[in-house]
Protein backbone atom coordinates (compact mmCIF):
# COMPACT_ATOMS: atom_id res chain seq x y z
CA UNK A 1 0.00 0.00 0.00
CA UNK A 2 1.94 3.45 -0.95
CA UNK A 3 1.67 6.49 1.17
CA UNK A 4 -1.42 7.80 -0.39
CA UNK A 5 -3.32 5.69 -0.16
CA UNK A 6 -2.65 4.54 3.26
CA UNK A 7 -3.70 8.15 4.44
CA UNK A 8 -6.73 8.01 2.50
CA UNK A 9 -8.19 4.82 3.98
CA UNK A 10 -7.15 6.13 7.50
CA UNK A 11 -8.84 9.88 6.46
CA UNK A 12 -11.80 7.82 5.28
CA UNK A 13 -12.13 5.81 8.75
CA UNK A 14 -11.60 8.56 10.55
CA UNK A 15 -14.80 9.83 8.93
CA UNK A 16 -16.50 7.09 9.07
CA UNK A 17 -15.97 6.73 13.30
CA UNK A 18 -17.06 10.39 13.21
CA UNK A 19 -20.07 9.93 11.24
CA UNK A 20 -21.05 6.61 13.16
CA UNK A 21 -21.14 8.93 16.34
CA UNK A 22 -23.32 11.23 14.79
CA UNK A 23 -25.87 8.00 13.57
CA UNK A 24 -25.66 7.04 17.18
CA UNK A 25 -26.97 10.34 18.68
CA UNK A 26 -29.64 10.68 15.85
CA UNK A 27 -31.00 7.65 16.27
CA UNK A 28 -31.03 7.54 20.08
CA UNK A 29 -32.37 11.36 19.57
CA UNK A 30 -35.08 9.86 17.48
CA UNK A 31 -36.46 7.17 19.76
CA UNK A 32 -36.75 9.93 22.70
CA UNK A 33 -38.00 13.10 20.99
CA UNK A 34 -40.15 10.41 18.74
CA UNK A 35 -41.51 8.99 22.15
CA UNK A 36 -42.34 12.49 23.27
CA UNK A 37 -44.29 13.41 20.10
CA UNK A 38 -46.11 10.29 20.41
CA UNK A 39 -46.85 10.65 24.19
CA UNK A 40 -48.10 14.53 23.50
CA UNK A 41 -50.09 13.72 20.80
CA UNK A 42 -51.85 11.26 22.61
CA UNK A 43 -52.31 13.43 25.60
CA UNK A 44 -52.94 16.66 23.91
CA UNK A 45 -56.58 16.16 24.04
CA UNK A 46 -56.88 14.75 27.64
CA UNK A 47 -59.21 16.37 30.32
CA UNK A 48 -57.93 18.98 31.53
CA UNK A 49 -57.49 17.12 35.02
CA UNK A 50 -55.33 14.32 33.05
CA UNK A 51 -51.46 14.44 32.50
CA UNK A 52 -50.39 16.32 29.06
CA UNK A 53 -46.85 15.66 27.94
CA UNK A 54 -45.54 18.80 27.21
CA UNK A 55 -41.87 18.78 28.66
CA UNK A 56 -40.05 16.32 26.26
CA UNK A 57 -37.86 14.81 28.89
CA UNK A 58 -37.69 11.49 27.30
CA UNK A 59 -35.69 12.88 24.54
CA UNK A 60 -33.33 15.25 26.44
CA UNK A 61 -32.15 11.64 28.65
CA UNK A 62 -31.99 9.35 25.59
CA UNK A 63 -29.69 12.08 24.04
CA UNK A 64 -28.01 12.34 27.33
CA UNK A 65 -27.36 8.88 27.30
CA UNK A 66 -26.46 8.34 24.36
CA UNK A 67 -23.89 10.73 24.62
CA UNK A 68 -22.31 9.69 27.64
CA UNK A 69 -22.59 5.91 25.96
CA UNK A 70 -20.50 7.57 22.86
CA UNK A 71 -17.89 8.89 25.27
CA UNK A 72 -17.31 6.12 26.99
CA UNK A 73 -17.04 3.94 23.91
CA UNK A 74 -14.72 6.28 22.45
CA UNK A 75 -12.51 6.95 25.58
CA UNK A 76 -12.92 2.73 27.44
CA UNK A 77 -14.26 0.75 24.03
CA UNK A 78 -10.76 -1.30 23.38
CA UNK A 79 -10.93 -1.95 27.35
CA UNK A 80 -14.13 -2.77 27.62
CA UNK A 81 -13.91 -5.20 24.59
CA UNK A 82 -10.52 -6.90 26.30
CA UNK A 83 -12.32 -7.12 29.58
CA UNK A 84 -15.36 -8.70 28.13
CA UNK A 85 -12.95 -11.29 26.08
CA UNK A 86 -11.08 -11.88 29.50
CA UNK A 87 -7.66 -11.15 28.09
CA UNK A 88 -4.73 -11.00 30.17
CA UNK A 89 -1.78 -8.50 29.15
CA UNK A 90 1.35 -10.16 28.15
CA UNK A 91 4.10 -8.56 30.04
CA UNK A 92 7.47 -11.13 29.89
CA UNK A 93 7.54 -14.23 28.16
CA UNK A 94 7.18 -17.55 29.90
CA UNK A 95 7.27 -19.47 27.33
CA UNK A 96 8.70 -20.17 23.74
CA UNK A 97 5.58 -19.90 21.78
CA UNK A 98 4.85 -16.70 23.78
CA UNK A 99 8.42 -15.05 23.06
CA UNK A 100 8.04 -16.29 19.52
CA UNK A 101 4.78 -14.16 19.46
CA UNK A 102 6.65 -11.40 20.93
CA UNK A 103 9.31 -11.09 18.24
CA UNK A 104 6.72 -11.45 15.46
CA UNK A 105 4.58 -8.69 17.19
CA UNK A 106 7.88 -6.40 17.25
CA UNK A 107 9.10 -7.13 13.64
CA UNK A 108 5.43 -6.39 11.86
CA UNK A 109 5.54 -3.41 13.86
CA UNK A 110 8.78 -2.23 12.20
CA UNK A 111 7.47 -3.19 8.88
CA UNK A 112 4.39 -1.12 9.48
CA UNK A 113 6.20 1.55 10.54
CA UNK A 114 4.07 1.76 13.83
CA UNK A 115 4.64 1.86 17.71
CA UNK A 116 4.76 -1.99 18.81
CA UNK A 117 1.31 -2.42 20.63
CA UNK A 118 0.53 -4.25 23.73
CA UNK A 119 0.02 -8.31 23.41
CA UNK A 120 -2.97 -10.16 25.00
CA UNK A 121 -3.38 -13.49 25.53
CA UNK A 122 -7.18 -15.41 25.83
CA UNK A 123 -7.25 -18.64 27.56
CA UNK A 124 -9.39 -20.12 24.51
CA UNK A 125 -8.27 -23.10 22.91
CA UNK A 126 -9.80 -22.12 19.46
CA UNK A 127 -7.04 -20.24 17.27
CA UNK A 128 -8.17 -16.96 16.70
CA UNK A 129 -7.06 -13.03 16.92
CA UNK A 130 -7.77 -9.48 16.86
CA UNK A 131 -6.86 -5.86 17.16
CA UNK A 132 -8.59 -3.24 19.17
CA UNK A 133 -7.63 0.59 20.48
CA UNK A 134 -8.25 4.13 19.30
CA UNK A 135 -5.04 4.85 17.49
CA UNK A 136 -2.02 3.26 16.89
CA UNK A 137 -0.21 4.26 19.76
CA UNK A 138 -2.40 2.91 21.92
CA UNK A 139 -3.18 0.14 19.99
CA UNK A 140 -3.90 -3.89 21.53
CA UNK A 141 -3.32 -7.10 19.81
CA UNK A 142 -4.75 -10.36 21.19
CA UNK A 143 -4.32 -13.55 20.12
CA UNK A 144 -5.87 -16.78 21.67
CA UNK A 145 -3.97 -19.57 23.66
CA UNK A 146 -5.01 -21.93 20.68
CA UNK A 147 -3.66 -19.82 17.98
CA UNK A 148 -0.11 -20.61 19.58
CA UNK A 149 0.29 -23.89 19.25
CA UNK A 150 -1.88 -24.37 15.99
CA UNK A 151 0.27 -22.30 13.33
CA UNK A 152 4.34 -22.37 12.25
CA UNK A 153 6.29 -19.05 12.76
CA UNK A 154 5.80 -17.77 9.34
CA UNK A 155 1.56 -18.69 9.81
CA UNK A 156 1.51 -16.35 12.77
CA UNK A 157 3.62 -13.56 11.36
CA UNK A 158 0.83 -13.16 8.90
CA UNK A 159 -1.78 -13.29 11.05
CA UNK A 160 -0.26 -10.42 13.49
CA UNK A 161 0.69 -8.74 9.48
CA UNK A 162 -3.24 -8.66 9.72
CA UNK A 163 -3.82 -7.04 12.75
CA UNK A 164 -1.35 -5.00 12.11
CA UNK A 165 -2.88 -3.49 8.97
CA UNK A 166 -6.03 -3.04 11.00
CA UNK A 167 -4.25 -0.68 13.00
CA UNK A 168 -2.31 0.70 10.15
CA UNK A 169 -5.59 1.62 8.61
CA UNK A 170 -7.29 2.84 11.32
CA UNK A 171 -10.36 -0.17 11.24
CA UNK A 172 -10.04 -0.72 14.81
CA UNK A 173 -11.33 2.46 15.89
CA UNK A 174 -14.37 1.92 13.46
CA UNK A 175 -14.55 -1.41 14.84
CA UNK A 176 -14.36 -1.11 18.08
CA UNK A 177 -17.12 2.01 18.22
CA UNK A 178 -19.33 -0.40 16.14
CA UNK A 179 -18.94 -3.02 18.94
CA UNK A 180 -19.73 -0.81 21.75
CA UNK A 181 -22.60 1.07 20.24
CA UNK A 182 -23.90 -2.09 18.70
CA UNK A 183 -23.97 -3.57 22.04
CA UNK A 184 -25.25 -0.53 23.49
CA UNK A 185 -28.71 -0.48 21.06
CA UNK A 186 -29.23 -4.13 21.64
CA UNK A 187 -29.25 -3.18 25.67
CA UNK A 188 -31.69 -0.61 24.65
CA UNK A 189 -33.94 -2.23 22.68
CA UNK A 190 -34.04 -4.73 25.45
CA UNK A 191 -34.95 -2.57 27.77
CA UNK A 192 -37.55 -0.75 26.35
CA UNK A 193 -39.31 -3.96 25.33
CA UNK A 194 -39.47 -4.55 28.94
CA UNK A 195 -40.90 -1.40 29.60
CA UNK A 196 -43.25 -1.37 26.95
CA UNK A 197 -44.41 -5.06 28.24
CA UNK A 198 -45.00 -3.26 31.76
CA UNK A 199 -46.57 -0.12 30.69
CA UNK A 200 -48.66 -1.79 28.56
CA UNK A 201 -50.43 -3.86 31.53
CA UNK A 202 -50.63 -0.72 33.14
CA UNK A 203 -52.33 1.31 29.71
CA UNK A 204 -54.36 -1.15 29.30
CA UNK A 205 -55.78 -1.07 33.25
CA UNK A 206 -56.49 2.43 32.56
CA UNK A 207 -57.27 3.03 29.12
CA UNK A 208 -61.21 1.62 29.47
CA UNK A 209 -63.88 4.39 29.28
CA UNK A 210 -63.13 5.64 25.39
CA UNK A 211 -59.86 6.81 25.18
CA UNK A 212 -58.38 4.86 22.18
CA UNK A 213 -59.06 7.49 19.80
CA UNK A 214 -57.00 10.25 21.38
CA UNK A 215 -54.31 11.30 19.32
CA UNK A 216 -55.54 10.79 16.18
CA UNK A 217 -53.73 9.20 12.45
CA UNK A 218 -50.65 11.26 13.04
CA UNK A 219 -49.72 9.50 16.12
CA UNK A 220 -50.54 6.33 15.33
CA UNK A 221 -48.07 6.43 12.47
CA UNK A 222 -45.59 7.80 14.86
CA UNK A 223 -46.16 5.21 17.52
CA UNK A 224 -45.57 2.56 14.46
CA UNK A 225 -42.32 4.06 12.78
CA UNK A 226 -40.89 4.17 16.94
CA UNK A 227 -41.78 0.87 17.42
CA UNK A 228 -40.16 -0.56 13.94
CA UNK A 229 -37.21 1.66 15.09
CA UNK A 230 -36.84 0.03 18.28
CA UNK A 231 -37.72 -3.65 16.95
CA UNK A 232 -35.13 -3.38 14.30
CA UNK A 233 -32.89 -1.37 15.70
CA UNK A 234 -30.35 -4.27 16.92
CA UNK A 235 -30.68 -6.33 13.49
CA UNK A 236 -29.98 -3.41 11.48
CA UNK A 237 -27.10 -2.26 13.72
CA UNK A 238 -25.58 -5.55 13.70
CA UNK A 239 -25.96 -6.03 9.81
CA UNK A 240 -24.24 -2.35 9.32
CA UNK A 241 -21.01 -4.23 11.61
CA UNK A 242 -20.79 -7.07 9.95
CA UNK A 243 -20.81 -5.42 6.69
CA UNK A 244 -18.03 -2.90 7.63
CA UNK A 245 -16.52 -6.03 8.86
CA UNK A 246 -16.48 -8.62 5.72
CA UNK A 247 -15.25 -4.78 3.75
CA UNK A 248 -12.32 -4.58 5.82
CA UNK A 249 -11.13 -7.83 5.99
CA UNK A 250 -10.04 -8.17 2.41
CA UNK A 251 -7.94 -4.49 2.95
CA UNK A 252 -6.55 -5.70 6.00
CA UNK A 253 -5.83 -9.35 4.10
CA UNK A 254 -4.03 -7.41 1.03
CA UNK A 255 -1.89 -4.83 3.18
CA UNK A 256 -0.80 -8.03 5.72
CA UNK A 257 0.43 -9.78 3.07
CA UNK A 258 2.35 -6.64 2.23
CA UNK A 259 4.30 -6.31 5.12
CA UNK A 260 5.13 -9.71 6.33
CA UNK A 261 5.89 -10.63 2.28
CA UNK A 262 4.43 -13.92 2.53
CA UNK A 263 0.81 -14.08 1.56
CA UNK A 264 0.91 -17.43 0.94
CA UNK A 265 1.67 -17.58 4.73
CA UNK A 266 -1.83 -15.33 5.15
CA UNK A 267 -3.16 -18.19 3.20
CA UNK A 268 -2.06 -20.92 4.67
CA UNK A 269 -2.94 -19.87 8.38
CA UNK A 270 -6.47 -18.92 7.17
CA UNK A 271 -7.13 -22.22 6.37
CA UNK A 272 -5.99 -23.74 9.43
CA UNK A 273 -8.29 -21.53 10.84
CA UNK A 274 -11.08 -22.41 8.97
CA UNK A 275 -10.29 -26.30 9.81
CA UNK A 276 -11.00 -25.09 13.75
CA UNK A 277 -14.48 -26.16 14.05
CA UNK A 278 -15.00 -25.37 17.68
CA UNK A 279 -16.26 -21.77 18.19
CA UNK A 280 -14.10 -19.58 20.00
CA UNK A 281 -16.43 -18.76 23.29
CA UNK A 282 -14.25 -16.33 24.99
CA UNK A 283 -15.05 -14.28 22.46
CA UNK A 284 -19.26 -12.82 21.94
CA UNK A 285 -21.14 -12.31 19.19
CA UNK A 286 -20.81 -8.52 19.75
CA UNK A 287 -17.24 -8.16 19.06
CA UNK A 288 -17.12 -11.24 16.14
CA UNK A 289 -16.75 -8.17 13.53
CA UNK A 290 -13.43 -7.71 15.17
CA UNK A 291 -11.54 -10.82 14.89
CA UNK A 292 -9.50 -12.61 11.63
CA UNK A 293 -11.94 -15.24 11.40
CA UNK A 294 -15.69 -15.55 12.57
CA UNK A 295 -15.17 -16.52 16.09
CA UNK A 296 -18.75 -18.73 16.29
CA UNK A 297 -18.61 -22.05 14.13
CA UNK A 298 -18.56 -20.38 10.80
CA UNK A 299 -21.73 -22.04 9.12
CA UNK A 300 -23.24 -18.76 7.98
CA UNK A 301 -19.93 -17.28 6.75
CA UNK A 302 -18.93 -20.65 5.01
CA UNK A 303 -21.89 -19.36 1.99
CA UNK A 304 -21.28 -17.17 -0.81
CA UNK A 305 -24.41 -16.13 -1.41
CA UNK A 306 -27.28 -13.70 -0.24
CA UNK A 307 -27.03 -15.47 3.70
CA UNK A 308 -23.26 -15.03 3.99
CA UNK A 309 -23.20 -10.94 2.23
CA UNK A 310 -26.31 -10.64 5.05
CA UNK A 311 -25.48 -12.56 8.16
CA UNK A 312 -21.84 -13.16 8.24
CA UNK A 313 -19.48 -11.48 10.03
CA UNK A 314 -16.46 -11.91 7.68
CA UNK A 315 -16.12 -13.22 3.60
CA UNK A 316 -15.91 -16.49 2.75
CA UNK A 317 -12.50 -17.99 3.44
CA UNK A 318 -12.18 -19.59 0.50
CA UNK A 319 -12.66 -16.77 -1.29
CA UNK A 320 -9.73 -14.88 0.99
CA UNK A 321 -7.58 -17.50 0.25
CA UNK A 322 -7.81 -17.33 -3.66
CA UNK A 323 -6.94 -13.63 -3.67
CA UNK A 324 -3.56 -14.65 -1.52
CA UNK A 325 -3.07 -17.06 -3.46
CA UNK A 326 -3.08 -15.35 -6.38
CA UNK A 327 -0.79 -12.67 -4.66
CA UNK A 328 1.52 -15.03 -3.65
CA UNK A 329 1.44 -16.23 -7.45
CA UNK A 330 2.28 -12.65 -8.70
CA UNK A 331 5.14 -12.13 -6.35
CA UNK A 332 6.39 -15.52 -7.46
CA UNK A 333 6.09 -14.45 -10.95
CA UNK A 334 8.25 -10.89 -10.19
CA UNK A 335 10.60 -13.46 -8.25
CA UNK A 336 11.86 -15.37 -11.62
CA UNK A 337 11.43 -12.58 -13.55
CA UNK A 338 14.25 -10.34 -11.68
CA UNK A 339 16.06 -13.76 -11.38
CA UNK A 340 15.78 -14.66 -15.09
CA UNK A 341 16.85 -10.32 -15.63
CA UNK A 342 19.70 -10.38 -13.31
CA UNK A 343 23.01 -10.95 -14.96
CA UNK A 344 24.54 -11.55 -12.42
CA UNK A 345 28.33 -10.87 -10.71
CA UNK A 346 30.79 -9.54 -13.60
Amino acid sequence: MTADNLFAQQLANRRRSGFLVLGFLAFFAWIGFGGDLAWFLFTRDAPPESYRHTIPFIGLAALAGAALIARVAWTTGPRRVLWATGAWELIEAATPEQQRLVNVVEEMSIAAGLPRPRVWLVPDSDPNAFATGMEPGDAHIVVTEGLLTTLSRDELQGVVAHEMAHIQNLDVRLMTLLAAMVGAIALMADGLGRFLRFGGRIGGSRGRGGGNKRGGPLAMVIVVAWLLSVLLAPLLSRLLALAVSRKREYLADATGAQLCRNPAALAAALERLDGASAATKSITRGAAHLCIVDPAERRISAHEGLLGDLFASHPPIRRRVARLTGMAFQQAKRERLAEANDPGPA
